[in-house]
């Protein structure tokens, strides 16, 4: 596309953060808005693979990603009440050259601070929460809440899983919550009594798992997160500040190693889990989704933000690389639905590295080089020049 062609990505979080590192550094006018006032060091860990690491690396960012989590030693899988070992998938430099780069534990807003980086000044445009977008001619023309306005010739939906740009193109769906809640805690590592816990766990129950693992290089910051049985969430999908005593108690079977760092907590936190049916409509003229606005997964394979972050990639090279938005959209849904749904399918089914797996899959793809000429079916794009 013609490096003139002015971007609006809607959302500034892991997905648009990147996508608009990526295509700016490919050329194009990027302008990110963002609905909060501004951002602060609130949220959770998250696990990424090599996957991540070499979308970073074309931001110049994968050493500073490296330093600033943790490249833990494995993997672990373990019983809830037993300990047993279930899996272990090792991180040493045999498998980080097989991968093709680090697994890194983060917390998310260390990495929203790095992702903003690349980005020139005054691409993220805070307090602005979308209204409209409307059709102009060949241009888009976006509305916001503080009544301010923007042109832009593409627009990129990546506010999340309840984006309002894709109920601007698809209507309103309300996500589907899922009978989970996840009490999250992020905590000082002194505070657990006894050894150090492993790096990263996953500790597996009938009816429940707990994530544990360091998010820092020297092991000082501790994130904990649960999912547990829930009937109903009567919220708006927001957190809600939980109760410490009710969350040790949902550990009270759990092996010594587990309650140590459960009883570690101080403040918790607790999330509902939501994920969407899947829908394969991730376009609609000049807009287009990516992240959890198309695709919405249950974090129970720890590959949401992942994927958002490959989509970002795909998503960048197609527009870079194609002359206009309809074929650009094609080519980068075509490329990343048929990996999507078995990631939104093994999530659902929260089956990954609980026993023997297969991982040279995930953690070996390179959005980066992957390539983008597949055929496109004619019912996905009719409108398409041959």
């Amino acid at each position: 596309m013609d490096r003139g062609t002015r971007i609006a990505v809607l959302g500034a979080g892991l997905a648009g953060l990147t996508v608009a590192g990526l295509l700016q550094r490919a050329g194009f006018p990027v302008a990110v808005y963002e609905q909060s006032p501004s951002f602060s060091r609130i949220g959770a860990g998250i696990i990424l693979g090599a996957n991540v690491s070499k979308v970073l690396r074309r931001l110049d960012l994968e050493d500073a990603f490296a330093a600033t989590g943790i490249r833990p030693d494995a993997f672990l899988s373990r019983a809830w009440d037993t300990g047993e070992q279930l899996y272990k998938l090792d991180f040493d430099a045999e498998r980080e050259a097989r991968f093709g780069g680090p697994f890194v534990n983060i917390h998310r807003a260390d990495l929203h601070q790095l992702l903003q980086r690349p980005l020139a000044p005054g691409t993220i445009r805070f307090g602005h929460k979308l209204t409209g977008i409307e059709k102009r001619g060949d241009a888009l023309a976006l509305s916001f809440e503080n009544g301010a306005s923007a042109e832009a010739d593409i627009a990129i939906g990546a506010d999340g899983i309840r984006s309002i740009t894709r109920e601007l193109i698809l209507g309103v769906e309300e996500p589907r919550f899922i009978g989970r809640s996840a009490p999250r805690a992020v905590f000082p590592a002194s505070r657990i009594k006894g050894d150090p816990i492993d790096d990263c766990t996953k500790w597996w129950a009938p009816d429940r798992h707990t994530l544990a693992y360091y998010m820092t290089p020297d092991r000082n910051e501790v994130y904990v997160m649960a999912a547990l049985p829930m009937a109903r969430w009567d919220g708006d999908g927001s957190p809600v500040k939980g109760d410490r005593d009710e969350f040790i108690a949902a550990f009270d079977s759990a092996h010594p190693d587990l309650r140590r760092a459960a009883e570690a907590a101080e403040d918790v936190a607790v999330w509902p889990i939501y994920d969407r049916p899947r829908n394969d409509t991730w376009h609609k003229g000049r807009v287009v989704l990516m992240g959890d606005a198309c695709h919405a997964v249950r974090p129970f394979m720890a590959a949401g933000g992942s994927a958002a972050i490959e989509d970002a990639a795909i998503l960048s090279r197609c527009i870079a690389e194609f002359g206009d938005p309809a074929t650009a959209f094609a080519h980068y849904t075509m490329v990343r639905i048929p990996r999507v749904a078995d990631i939104q399918q093994i999530s659902i089914a929260n089956s990954w590295m609980h026993g023997p797996t297969e991982t040279d899959w995930f953690f070996g793809y390179d959005a980066c080089t992957v390539p983008l000429d597949r055929a496109i079916p004619e019912a996905l794009c009719p409108n398409l020049q041959r």
